[in-house]
C-alpha cells in the first residue's frame, strides 16, 4: 500500500470521527428545542426497533417546546414509553395524536454538567484521532521495515500524519469550544 494511501485512509477515519463528535454533540442539549435531540431514541414498532424520526415529524413550534407528529395514531403510548425511558428527563405530553415535551429552563448546575459530558465526548474523540494516528504511523514503520521505502519517506510520512492529527484535535477543540458556549449562553 503506498504512503499516500496510508494518509489519505487516516485522513478519512478522522473526518468521520469529528462527524461522529458532532452528531454526539447534537443530542446534548443546550436549553433550546432541537428535534437533532430525539435521534437516539427507537420506538418498537410492530415488534421492530424503529428510529423515531422514521414513525413520526418531530418539529419546534416554540424555542423550548419539541412536538412529535406520529405518521400512525396508534404509535402515540409507545413513543411516550420510549421518551421516558431514554436519558433525556423529559416527561412526553400528549392529547391522543400529537405529543409535547416541554424543554425545562437548564439551571447553572445542569450547565456545568452539560459542559463536562461536552468535554468527555470531544476527548474520546482524541483518543480516537490519536488512535488513528498510531496505526497510521505503524503502517508506515512496516513499510520501512518491509524495505518498501526509505527512512527519509518515512520520516516524511509520518510528519504529514502529525500534522493532520494536530489538524484534526484543533478542530475538535474548535466544535466543543462552540458547544460550550451554547451551553453556557443563557437566554
Amino acid at each position: 500500500m503506498p504512503v499516500s494511501k496510508i494518509q489519505d485512509t487516516a485522513k478519512t477515519k478522522m473526518e468521520k470521527t469529528k462527524d461522529v463528535l458532532r452528531a454526539d454533540l447534537m443530542a446534548i442539549r443546550a436549553g433550546r428545542a432541537n428535534p437533532q435531540l430525539l435521534d437516539r431514541i427507537t420506538v418498537d414498532y410492530y415488534g421492530t426497533p424503529t428510529p423515531l424520526k422514521s414513525v413520526a415529524n418531530i418539529s419546534a413550534p416554540e424555542p423550548r417546546v419539541l412536538q412529535i407528529n406520529p405518521w400512525d395514531a396508534k404509535m402515540v403510548k409507545d413513543i411516550s414509553k420510549a421518551i421516558m425511558a431514554s436519558d433525556l428527563g423529559l416527561t412526553p405530553s400528549n392529547d391522543g395524536k400529537v405529543i409535547r415535551l416541554m424543554l425545562p429552563e437548564l439551571t447553572a448546575e445542569r450547565r456545568k454538567e452539560l459542559t463536562k459530558l461536552v468535554r468527555k465526548t470531544a476527548e474520546e474523540s482524541k483518543v480516537a484521532i490519536r488512535s488513528i494516528r498510531r496505526d497510521a504511523v505503524d503502517q508506515v514503520k512496516k513499510m520501512k521495515k518491509n524495505s518498501e521505502i526509505t527512512e527519509d519517506d518515512q520520516k516524511k510520512a509520518e510528519e504529514a500524519i502529525q500534522k493532520l492529527t494536530d489538524a484534526n484535535i484543533k478542530d475538535i477543540d474548535k466544535i466543543t469550544a462552540e458547544k460550550e458556549k451554547e451551553i453556557m449562553e443563557v437566554r
